[in-house]
């Protein structure tokens, strides 16, 4: 086992490595062939590869695939379940057919359904950290986390989050139950949440971040230089990010980033990782193959200066435009 370092998330007891993987790409489905099609067992090799590495946090959702990322995950840690630390969300409502309603739901009731749902499809009897994935608004939150922290009580949960969600909820809901971490996109693409005051209210609570997409879904990657480089089934040719001028002017920005990650000889996904970290920030970069989770994690020993992230935050200062994170319709399920 690797020595990746360890960092608290939140100030409720949770340790984790400095670096998470996200496990959203190695299944198909809803929400699940966001960058094309992927490999089980690829997939399931690279899950093994994180944890020799240290990197035994995985984040997924029931609603990735309808469930199959999380019986995906099963198969992987079947036999070593102690071993790693598990992060899902509910709220995007599923039906009893497996299908996704369309519709948000933080209702007590949905909470109890969910929560047994994945505790089976995982395969086990405890979740280490549970989020609402995104905020019902015909619930009150402190509804859903009142439901989610009974779950704490009977064992069935360790650690509770939200995502996607500004600081007046965080506040309601941290006053009913200590949150342990919000989920949110973050990246030198996308900061709104720094914009807003969203991390302010985090630190000042003791609340972790996890920042999803830490690459700007993929965009920092360097490897997505037209659409063309995108398969044809791929969503991100619909967000804004990637189209028209957005895309060309966002490639001049990402030309700055990989000088600077050309001096250091890393790759600039390498740089951006390590640029959410030295932010105090827990990155959850998603992959599914091994050579990119390897290239991940060595990230988290790239030490950067005070001048490398001033450097970088002036390439992409704050206000910055880079193109909203989702298309209109998805943008109204997060709560700013």
């Amino acid at each position: 086992m690797s020595n990746i370092k360890k960092v608290k998330l939140g100030s409720q007891g949770l340790i984790v490595p400095a670096l998470g993987l996200g496990c959203m790409g190695m299944t198909t489905g809803f929400r699940g062939d966001v960058y094309g099609k992927a490999d089980e067992n690829e997939a399931i090799a690279t899950i093994h590869r994180s944890l020799e590495l240290g990197g035994n946090f995985l984040d997924t959702a029931d609603i990735y695939g309808s469930f199959l990322n999380e019986q995906l995950i099963e198969k992987a840690i079947r036999g070593n379940r102690e071993k790693y630390i598990i992060a899902t969300k509910f709220g995007f409502e599923i039906d009893d057919n497996d299908q996704a309603t369309g519709a948000f739901n933080g209702s007590k009731n949905y909470v109890k359904k969910a929560v047994e749902r994945s505790l089976k499809n995982l395969g086990t009897d405890y979740i280490d950290l549970y989020y609402l994935h995104r905020l019902d608004i015909n619930t009150p939150i402190e509804e859903t986390v009142d439901a989610m922290g009974e779950l704490v009580k009977e064992g069935k949960v360790k650690y509770i989050g939200l995502s996607e969600v500004g600081s007046e909820t965080i506040r309601k809901a941290h006053e009913i139950h200590p949150l342990t971490a919000v989920q949110s996109e973050y990246s030198l693409f996308e900061r709104q949440i720094e914009e807003l005051g969203i991390v302010d209210t985090l630190n000042e609570l003791g609340i972790g971040l996890v920042a999803y997409s830490p690459l700007g879904r993929g965009f920092i990657t360097g490897e997505i230089k037209s659409l063309d480089d995108m398969p044809a089934d791929d969503n991100r040719r619909y967000y804004p990010r990637f189209q028209g001028e957005q895309f060309q002017k966002n490639l001049e920005l990402l030309n700055e980033i990989e000088k600077i990650a050309k001096e250091k000889e890393i790759t600039p996904s390498q740089l951006a990782l390590a640029w959410v970290i030295a932010k105090g920030h827990l990155p959850i970069p998603g992959t599914k193959r091994v050579k990119y989770v390897e290239q991940n994690i060595a990230a988290t020993d790239i030490e950067l200066s005070a001048k490398d992230m001033s450097r970088l935050e002036e390439i992409i200062p704050l206000g910055t435009d880079t193109g909203n994170r989702y298309d209109e319709q998805m943008m109204k399920g997060v709560n700013l």
